[in-house]
């Protein structure tokens, strides 16, 4: 009898086990939805399903209500008793207009969006798959929201309302990515992302200074990688993918390759990806200006200038990429989960197009300059710990070590001194983030956080005809940048309809920087910053309807000055020569937002943001003078003195608006679009355009999604930018910009068309392919120094196992 008992107690005890693991499917295709998240949004516990759609949710067995959302997909509110009496088997149906979906960037924690007044918007990994971005850069730029500028073909540097540089703030997995060494002028650090292992993507607007302290003045751009996943079984879960890729603009050959291991307590995910492009050729059809139809090639011991055979390639402009990601996952009970994770980038050295393109006396200015390897390294550990007690019902701890390197080379025109730089950074952080629910209502975030950055700098010039190696001028002084900051959040629920998210940070930042004053006559040796900021935000949602959203936000940012603003020198552009100036402050931005959002029944959906943004003290370039004098000997060349100083005030404001019309039979119209302008203070009191507000910019698409097939129509669009909208820095830069019918400088309004599609061949095949710029257009995004890609055929293989 007692077998019997033990035998049915098992039987029981099995079916109960399984009971919990919960089943997500698309109610059309009935084919499992990945990664959704189930969350109850009164305690903030949340869990997301693998791959297969599959989630243990024996956690909210005792929750009054249970959410289970999925971008494309109408959200699901449903309980536990429910969920039981389905067997655990759920269809969600597919709508791509809705106003809530959950999100990380806004508080560290996971929300639903209706529930934070900042305005975020997320890049999904179907989107993803469908727009096959070659870089992290383009990535973004799908979006219709992010203007991407490059000055060569390996890079990408975003601007968002107005602001770009270290004026936005990346992170991955929730830790931040920028340096002491981030310049104001263009960077090309978010191509170490790899796109190809990117989960999830969210761009935050406005300012986030108080959860993420310094440089969150123009908005936030957070990537979460690859998450190792459990087995839910007893058996090892074991998945992965595999994808090629070719693109015939730059002959682009592409490999990826990652897989998933999973048990009920350990998992492990790894990942390589490999890319290799060629020089990039731009389209037959626009501005002459951008033609350069020749190179720079060394022979017989002098620099020779060589035409080329075909003048629409952009010469040099290939180069090679590698990404490794490795995580391991280990939970040991249902309180406890830690994750490690490992990340490393590298470029082959690769040459900065606009630089090649500036000429002296008829030939090149240059015949080398090139950046080197550019080398990101990361390794991070994520500790979370749900325990609920009076001080919080979970928190989160993320440590994170970070090596960056990057170099520059150049060399004159038939010179042979070249002159090279390199720099690194060892970067540290710890962050602790904590939250309390307190009843239904009320959700408390809290956390603290330190960052050390080490920066190395060393130069050193070689005689290319006798290869000896001298020692030459660095870029930045030997410096150490820290930040200790202490930040509280708080969100209340005052009625189903009406939230209030509010919050202060205040944040100690210290420099201290060691200069060699071989080179240069720098009036000093050392120069050090201690110094706070105060920022904090309020906001609110307001839901008229299920169907209608007015967010409003008020916040202040700051960014504090770092090793690049007080002690690089470097050419800012021809003839002029930026120096160290060690009386700096930081900047302020005070930011208003007001977000609209409507839909209307499953049809049509209108969002309407707008913005504006007040810069105080702001950290520009200016004319200065070292030791009395206005100008100096620099790489040959008498230059103008200039420095970074609390000199200015700017003033950014602008509208984005985006419209989505559900035409039914598997249609959608949609379209997004950006205006933004920029005013900023000179020094004798008279106004400029800001260099960062990108001129009016958006894509329109029409898409059409079946069981297996996914395909996109859709066009990329910039209004002109005329010579006296230009930023005054801006008008003089020849090399990268189209000359108007009076011979001054202008960026030309452009556009794209473009045709993308994915085919599910089975379920564990998919087959992508596409056209890019087919009316062959030869453009340049505002401000770059390279061309986009002439018309471009894609094709692209992915296996899943």
């Amino acid at each position: 009898m007692k077998y019997i008992c033990f035998i049915i107690f098992t039987i029981i005890s099995a079916q109960y086990s399984f009971s919990q693991i919960l089943s997500i499917k698309d109610s059309d295709t009935k084919n499992p939805v990945s990664f959704a998240v189930i969350l109850d949004e009164a305690t903030k516990t949340y869990v997301t399903a693998n791959a297969q759609g599959q989630v243990d949710i024996s956690a909210f067995e005792k929750k009054e209500t249970i959410e289970i959302r999925s971008f494309g997909y109408k959200a699901l509110v449903t309980t536990f008793s429910e969920l039981k009496a389905s067997e655990f088997e759920v269809f969600l149906e597919v709508s791509n207009l809705h106003l809530d979906e959950v999100v990380i960037s806004a508080t560290g924690w996971h929300q639903i969006s209706g529930n934070v007044p900042s305005k975020i918007i997320s890049i999904s990994p179907k989107d993803i798959a469908l727009q096959n971005p070659q870089t992290a850069a383009d990535l973004l730029a799908a979006s219709g929201y992010v203007y991407i500028q490059k000055s060569q073909q390996g890079g990408g540097s975003p601007m968002i309302r107005g602001f770009a540089t270290n004026r936005l703030l990346y992170t991955i997995d929730g830790i931040r990515m920028n340096t002491a060494i981030f310049r104001g002028g263009n960077i090309q650090n978010v191509i170490n992302v790899d796109p190809f292992t990117v989960e999830h993507t969210e761009i935050l607007f406005g300012t986030g200074s108080v959860i993420y302290g310094s440089d969150a003045i123009g908005g936030v751009m957070s990537f979460q990688t690859l998450t190792p996943r459990f087995s839910l079984t007893e058996k090892p879960m074991i998945s992965g993918n595999a994808v090629t890729r070719y693109s015939s603009s730059n002959k682009e050959k592409t490999g990826h390759f990652d897989i998933h291991v999973g048990w009920k307590k350990w998992a492990f995910v790894t990942s390589i990806s490999a890319w290799d492009f060629d020089n990039l050729k731009q389209g037959s059809k626009g501005p002459e200006e951008y033609l350069k139809p020749f190179y720079v090639q060394r022979t017989d011991s002098s620099d020779h200038v060589i035409f080329q055979n075909d003048p629409l390639l952009q010469i040099p402009s290939a180069y090679s990429q590698l990404n490794l990601m490795h995580k391991i996952r280990f939970k040991p009970n249902d309180k406890l989960d830690l994750q490690f994770g490992f990340h490393y980038s590298e470029t082959s050295p690769y040459g900065r197009y606009d630089r090649h393109n500036r000429m002296k006396n008829d030939l090149p200015r240059y015949a080398e300059w090139n950046y080197g390897p550019q080398k990101w390294m990361m390794n991070n550990l994520n500790i979370v710990l749900s325990n609920p007690n009076i001080f919080y019902d979970q928190l989160t701890l993320r440590t994170a070590v970070q090596f960056f390197e990057e170099s520059r080379i150049d060399r004159s025109f038939n010179n042979v001194s070249q002159t090279t730089q390199t720099e690194t950074v060892d970067a540290y952080s710890a962050n602790i983030d904590f939250i309390k629910p307190y009843a239904k209502k009320n959700s408390l975030f809290y956390g603290i956080e330190y960052v050390i950055n080490k920066v190395a700098s060393d130069g050193f010039i070689t005689d290319i005809s006798t290869k000896v190696i001298e020692n030459g001028p660095s870029r930045y002084p030997q410096s150490i940048w820290s930040s200790a900051s202490a930040y509280i959040n708080n969100e209340f629920k005052i009625s189903d309809k009406f939230l209030i998210l509010g919050g202060i940070r205040y944040s100690k930042f210290m420099l201290n920087a060691d200069f060699d004053t071989t080179f240069y006559p720098i009036p000093f040796t050392e120069a050090s910053i201690n110094n706070g900021a105060l920022t904090g935000s309020v906001g609110s949602v307001f839901h008229a309807t299920k169907t209608f959203v007015i967010n409003t936000n008020f916040g202040t940012a700051f960014r504090s000055p770092n090793v690049d603003d007080l002690g690089k020198i470097f050419d800012s552009e021809t003839g002029t020569v930026t120096v160290p100036n060690k009386d700096l402050n930081a900047e302020y931005a005070y930011n208003f937002d007001i977000d609209v959002a409507k839909t209307i029944n499953d049809f049509l959906k209108i969002d309407v943001s707008a913005f504006y943004t007040i810069l105080q003290n702001a950290l520009v370039r200016r004319d200065f003078t070292l030791n009395g004098a206005d100008s100096i000997m620099y790489d040959g060349e008498l230059s103008k003195v200039q420095a970074i100083q609390n000199a200015a005030v700017a003033n950014v404001y602008g509208i984005q608006a985006g419209i989505e019309i559900n035409l039914s039979n598997g249609f959608l119209l949609s379209s997004d679009v950006s205006y933004q302008k920029g005013e900023e203070e000179l020094d004798d009191g008279t106004i400029s355009p800001s260099r960062h507000a990108a001129p009016l910019f958006g894509n329109s698409k029409l898409c059409y999604r079946s069981n297996k097939l996914n395909i996109q129509l859709y066009s990329i669009y910039q209004a002109e930018k005329n010579y006296e909208e230009l930023a005054e820095e801006e008008k003089y830069k020849d090399e990268i910009y189209a000359k108007d019918e009076n011979g001054n400088n202008y960026s030309p309004a452009w556009y794209t068309l473009n045709f993308k599609s994915m085919y599910q061949v089975s379920e564990n095949v998919s087959l992508s392919a596409g056209i890019e710029n087919i009316t062959d257009q030869r453009y340049r995004t505002y401000s770059s120094g390279i061309s986009g890609a002439g018309r471009n055929f894609f094709l692209s293989f992915k296996l899943s196992f």
